[in-house]
């Protein structure tokens, strides 16, 4: 759902309206919920599709339905609710790549379903049933101001696991008939969205209830494009990752490392402390108006001449050389790293380095991919989005309640047969000596994911 510079779009302000019975009775009804029967638990890895720049989403090919069918979900940590534009029929749908999803009468969840409560209850705190009939309706909103109105429905999601199993879960998902999602007359990349939050109705979450995977998801996304997606742990070098303890979002479920201090060039920006959110539904990254305005006075005052602001239609502050830029590796040396110092993990330092916060735009420019969160309805919330996060295997551990990050070759898909496909790549972060921590082991790269 990622789009233009303004919009932190995969970042749902998860707003679920219960609606009343009236959706039409020509729309599907619906079976129970499958349960898969002697699954063993495993992980499963799927290649990631798209960029930053200039397609503003990554996104995941996923198999739905009996016979299984492909459509393309944006991947969104910020949201748990996966859903698909569907011919239910639909009222509002934009086009997209492949047919809309078409559900038989015996896939609708009502709404006395627990599913639907979870639904109802962890996004609104309310859940109301008029009738044990009735179908279990939702609207979900996003920051972006996108929004996909629809009915709760269950399918079978294909899915081929490391074990060498595939396995077939029936898991609950939206169908969504009324879609404002950027442009009705544009193809979107996207059939749906793909929710991966930490709330029960997340596609993780489920396929945790099923015994099919842990409750452990991750990305690694490339700046060449692509990358990868997996549910499961056996790919997760524990012992060699930046870990800090989830801290719960004060307004929703967001996936938050907790509170950071800003640092540009090895120096404190003198800002309060962040809190800090990982969205892979965001293209880019937001900081509010104060860490935002102290960085970019940073950045500004740190610049050579070589450098001059442009206009630049792509984002709001750009620079041009003496010549225009091929790629940010042309004008990194210009910038310095930023760094996010977590205070609820020891020694829990993200560097963001300047390919992970610059774009080059199709004009040679070098644009900041560092937002104001505060001019798009953000508040006080800081996001790091895909920009700040490719290249870098970023781990999601609803098991052990953490959130693992370490730099790694994104464009390497682990090896179906093993898994444990990496042989060289992973390193210690680059950290520059800053706030009493030295990084002994800077140089170190090992050919080998242990645990």
């Amino acid at each position: 759902m990622a789009a233009g510079w303004a919009r932190p779009a995969g970042f749902a302000l998860l707003v679920v309206v219960v609606l009343a019975a009236a959706a039409s009775a020509d729309r599907p009804a619906r079976g129970g919920l499958s349960v898969t029967a002697g699954a063993e638990e495993s992980s499963a890895v799927f290649p990631l599709y798209g960029d930053v720049y200039p397609h503003g989403l990554y996104y995941v090919a996923m198999s739905i339905g009996n016979p299984p069918r492909p459509y393309f979900l944006d991947v969104d940590t910020g949201s748990d609710l996966t859903w698909l534009q569907c011919d239910a029929p639909c009222v509002s749908c934009s086009k997209v790549p492949h047919p809309l999803y078409r559900p038989t009468k015996n896939k609708l969840v009502p709404c006395v379903d627990q599913m639907c409560a979870a639904l109802h209850c962890g996004l609104t705190g309310r859940h109301k049933c008029d009738s044990p009939k009735q179908q279990c309706d939702y609207e979900i909103k996003y920051a972006d101001q996108g929004s996909s109105l629809g009915v709760l429905v269950t399918d079978s999601f294909a899915l081929r696991l490391a074990n060498s199993s595939i396995v077939h879960p029936g898991l609950a998902f939206g169908c969504g008939y009324d879609q404002q999602v950027g442009s009705s007359t544009e193809v979107s990349a996207t059939d749906g969205v793909l929710g991966l939050g930490s709330g029960s109705v997340s596609l993780l979450s489920q396929l945790k209830q099923h015994g099919i995977t842990k409750n452990v998801v991750g990305h690694c996304l490339s700046t060449r494009g692509g990358g990868f997606l997996f549910f499961g742990d056996d790919i997760v070098p524990y012992s060699r990752a930046t870990w800090a303890p989830m801290a719960r979002s004060t307004s929703w479920n967001y996936y938050s490392p907790g509170s950071a201090n800003l640092y540009f060039g090895g120096r404190p920006l003198g800002v309060r402390p962040m809190e800090v959110v990982f969205d892979s539904g965001s293209s880019f990254t937001y900081f509010s108006a104060q860490p935002y305005q102290a960085l970019v006075d940073a950045i500004k005052g740190d610049l050579s001449k070589n450098l001059k602001e442009v206009p630049d239609h792509s984002l709001p502050l750009c620079w041009k050389g003496k010549k225009p830029f091929k790629s940010v590796l042309d004008v990194k040396k210009e910038f310095k790293s930023v760094v996010l110092s977590f205070s609820n993990g020891k020694k829990a330092l993200m560097e963001i380095p300047p390919e992970n916060y610059l774009i080059v735009t199709k004009y040679g420019n070098a644009c900041l991919g560092i937002l104001n969160g505060s001019e798009v309805g953000l508040k006080d919330l800081n996001i790091v989005g895909d920009i700040t996060m490719q290249d870098q295997m970023v781990i999601y551990d609803n098991e052990r309640g953490q959130i693992g990050w370490i730099r790694a070759p994104c464009d390497r898909i682990p090896n179906d047969n093993t898994i444990h496909g990496f042989e060289d790549g992973y390193c210690w972060p680059q950290f520059p000596n800053i706030i009493g921590y030295q990084n002994e082991q800077s140089a170190v790269c090992y050919s080998s994911i242990t645990k």
